[in-house]
C-alpha cells in the first residue's frame, strides 16, 4: 500500500468515516430499565400482574396513584392504545399513548372525579412466554355504585424476560350503543396456563 493511501485512510479513520465503532448497537431489550416493582408480588404471575394494573388506576377522586408502580409493570416502549369513534370523517381511530402520555392525560380526570376500573370477565390463552389476556372491564365512579358507567375489553399482552411478567401492549375498546358486549366475554373462559 502506497503512503498516499495509508494516509488517505487514517485520516477517513480519525474523523469517523467508515468507523465500524462509531455504528450504534442494535437495541435489545433483555433487562428492562424500568423502575423496580413497587409491589413485591407485581410481575410475578399474569395474575398479579393484571390486578396491579387495574389496583394502581383506581381511586377516590384526587386521591394519588402510585404512577411508579405503574411505570413499572410495563415493559420499555409498551404502548397503551385506545378505539376510539373518529371525530373527523367518522369511523374509528387507534389513538396510541406511551404509559407517560397516559398519566398525563388522565391526571386532572383523577384529580376531579372516582375512579375504579374493576375486571368482571377474563379469557387467557398462553404460548411459553407470551400471554394474551382479554379482560373484560366496568367502570365506576364509587367502589359501591351499582351500575359501571362504561364496560369494554382490555386486550393485554404479556411477556416473561425469565424474572418477571411485563406487560407489552394494552389496547381497550369501550362497548357504545352500536356494541354491546357479547355473552361470552361477560364469562370467565378457559384459561390456558402461562407458565415461563
Amino acid at each position: 500500500m502506497n503512503r498516499w493511501l495509508r494516509l488517505g485512510i487514517a485520516a477517513a479513520l480519525a474523523a469517523g468515516a467508515g468507523s465500524v465503532v462509531a455504528q450504534p448497537a442494535p437495541q435489545v431489550h433483555t433487562a428492562p430499565a424500568q423502575p423496580a416493582v413497587a409491589k413485591e408480588a407485581d410481575g410475578a404471575s399474569v395474575d398479579s400482574t393484571v390486578a396491579a394494573l387495574y389496583d394502581v388506576i383506581s381511586g377516590p377522586a384526587g386521591a394519588p396513584r402510585n404512577w411508579n408502580r405503574m411505570r413499572a409493570l410495563f415493559a420499555p416502549d409498551a404502548k397503551l392504545m385506545v378505539v376510539t369513534p373518529n371525530r373527523e370523517g367518522g369511523g374509528f381511530a387507534l389513538r396510541t399513548m406511551t404509559v407517560e402520555d397516559y398519566i398525563s392525560r388522565n391526571m386532572s380526570a383523577f384529580n376531579t372525579s372516582g375512579f375504579y376500573e374493576k375486571e368482571i370477565a377474563r379469557t387467557t390463552d398462553a404460548f411459553g412466554q407470551l400471554v394474551h389476556v382479554f379482560s373484560t372491564y366496568e367502570l365506576l365512579r364509587s367502589p359501591n355504585d351499582a351500575k359501571p358507567f362504561m364496560r369494554g375489553i382490555n386486550s393485554i399482552q404479556l411477556a416473561h424476560d425469565g424474572k418477571r411478567w411485563w406487560i407489552a401492549n394494552l389496547v381497550w375498546r369501550a362497548e357504545d350503543a352500536g356494541l354491546a358486549l357479547p355473552e361470552r366475554y361477560l364469562q370467565n373462559g378457559a384459561a390456558h396456563a402461562a407458565k415461563p
